[in-house]
């Protein structure tokens, strides 16, 4: 009995230390704002077990986190089909009808993860289908003449941010026609040091040299592709810094190589100081891929290829995320990569910079995208791969899209114009107005002079010269 009783209390003191061993590992922002806009709940937890506060709960921080002149809150009608379907982070937002502003208090320095949440919905109010409005976060235009559809899914756009004092401040700008702008939850959350490095290769595709790009974590980035190559969608709840990773098969335009395939490893990921973290990107990522396998004892001559849609006009950083999760030894795996057809790495040997199987690595590549067409990404067999081995793998693929020269990342704007256009718009609005009243006054004296100079002629018409005394007594 007794010796029961000890393997029982030995494996509940092994599973206890197992347990916290893996929490001492999660990552923790010292910087962790979660708001459900226009919401007065204290709470609200999404599926994921994250608990957003409402900007309208009783316990808020002093100064308040929004400022507005004129701001209100605005609810799903309980009649509402959505009510049900919709997570509960949806049933509400704030309504601004002028310029306001998200402050919010920064400790850790450095590049902070912004989520915007949207999603359109009627109220009694506001149909917020039909607002169009600017938005800005600590400067930089992260969204221009933005509209969501009443009919579209619920959206979370992602920005890296760097902060460098001790707030971040988001602003919407509402647009001369709309008059309102509004948003659901905001998220604000300190990323991890290595999260955003501040070098990176630059593909310099007018010199055909590989140059290096400094102060990238200084850039406003907008991620605009987060791919899991090979497997399936990732969750935010399985994602320590709760992104999404999204299927490639949408991109994947390699379908009918011969030799290219999917695999997926049940072993461990093994992360290694220095090298990719799980911030970077987590285990579910790592642990599928897509690959090219030899056959018939020959290297084949095909690559597999990506292939991504951008806006053109802007640099992109495109992160690779790479794990040999299916060679048998080291040193079998010899590969290239190309980005926008320029052969960003020969050769690339994972076992030479990991010097271990199912380690991760992740490489990172600025690229100008100045014409129309999509952006793509290529592996595929190099001078020295080897026959009857793997040819090449991918596990992910990041595009991010870098703030261009007025600091913006959507459109040829910048921050003081759209601040002084909502000014211009109302003054012009103003002076519309008053000219409206001035016109109307003045018909108003017009008519009325016209008027006022009938009722004179009848008052004071003269008498007739003829009339005698009596007829006037009369």
């Amino acid at each position: 009995m007794n010796f029961l009783h000890n393997n029982l209390l030995s494996s509940l003191f092994l599973l206890t230390f197992h347990t916290l061993s893996v929490l001492s590992h999660l990552f923790s922002p010292i910087d962790n704002y979660l708001i459900n806009c226009g919401s007065t709940a204290p709470t609200t937890t999404l599926h994921d077990n994250r608990h957003f506060s409402g900007d309208l709960a009783s316990k808020q921080p002093s100064p308040p986190l929004f400022s507005s002149p004129s701001t209100s809150a605005v609810s799903l009608q309980n009649d509402n089909n959505l009510l049900h379907d919709l997570p509960s982070l949806y049933h509400t937002a704030r309504v601004f009808t002028t310029t306001a502003k998200y402050s919010f208090p920064i400790t850790a320095t450095g590049t902070h993860i912004v989520r915007l949440h949207f999603h359109a919905f009627n109220s009694s109010n506001y149909d917020l289908g039909r607002s169009k409005f600017h938005v800005l976060v600590n400067g930089y235009v992260v969204l221009s003449n933005f509209s969501h559809s009443e009919n579209g899914n619920p959206r979370v756009i992602e920005y890296l941010i760097w902060v460098g004092a001790e707030k971040l401040v988001i602003v919407f700008v509402p647009i001369k026609g709309s008059n309102f702008a509004f948003v659901n939850a905001i998220e604000v959350i300190s990323a991890p040091q290595d999260l955003v490095p501040d070098t990176a290769q630059y593909l310099n595709v007018s010199s055909g040299n590989v140059e290096k790009f400094d102060g990238l974590s200084r850039q406003g980035i907008e991620v605009v592709h987060r791919v899991n190559v090979g497997g399936p969608k990732v969750t935010p709840f399985n994602d320590s810094l709760w992104r999404t990773w999204i299927p490639d098969d949408e991109f994947f335009g390699s379908s009918a190589v011969v030799g290219s395939e999917k695999l997926y490893f049940g072993g461990r990921i093994k992360y290694q100081a220095g090298g990719a973290s799980r911030e970077v990107a987590p285990d579910n990522v790592y642990n599928s891929a897509r690959l090219i396998r030899s056959k018939n004892g020959s290297v084949p001559n095909v690559s597999m290829t990506w292939v991504f849609p951008v806006v053109e006009g802007y640099k992109y950083l495109v992160r690779l995320h790479f794990c040999d999760i299916a060679s048998i030894s080291l040193g079998l795996l010899y590969f290239n990569v190309y980005v926008n057809g320029y052969l960003a790495y020969e050769d690339l040997d994972l076992s030479y910079i990991t010097n271990s199987l199912a380690s991760p690595f992740y490489a990172d590549f600025v690229v100008d995208r100045n014409s129309s067409s999509p952006l793509s990404v290529s592996v595929g067999p190099s001078k020295n791969s080897i026959p009857r081995a793997i040819d090449g793998i991918l596990n992910g693929v990041e595009v991010m899209k870098l703030s261009n020269s007025h600091g913006s990342l959507d459109g040829e704007v910048c921050a003081d114009f759209v601040l002084k256009s909502f000014s211009r718009g109302n003054t012009g609005v103003f002076l519309t107005s008053v000219a409206a009243i001035c016109i109307v006054l003045s018909l108003f004296i017009v008519i009325r002079r016209r008027v006022i100079g009938c009722r004179e002629s009848v008052t004071w018409s003269r008498l007739p010269v003829n009339l005698s005394d009596d007829n006037v007594k009369t």
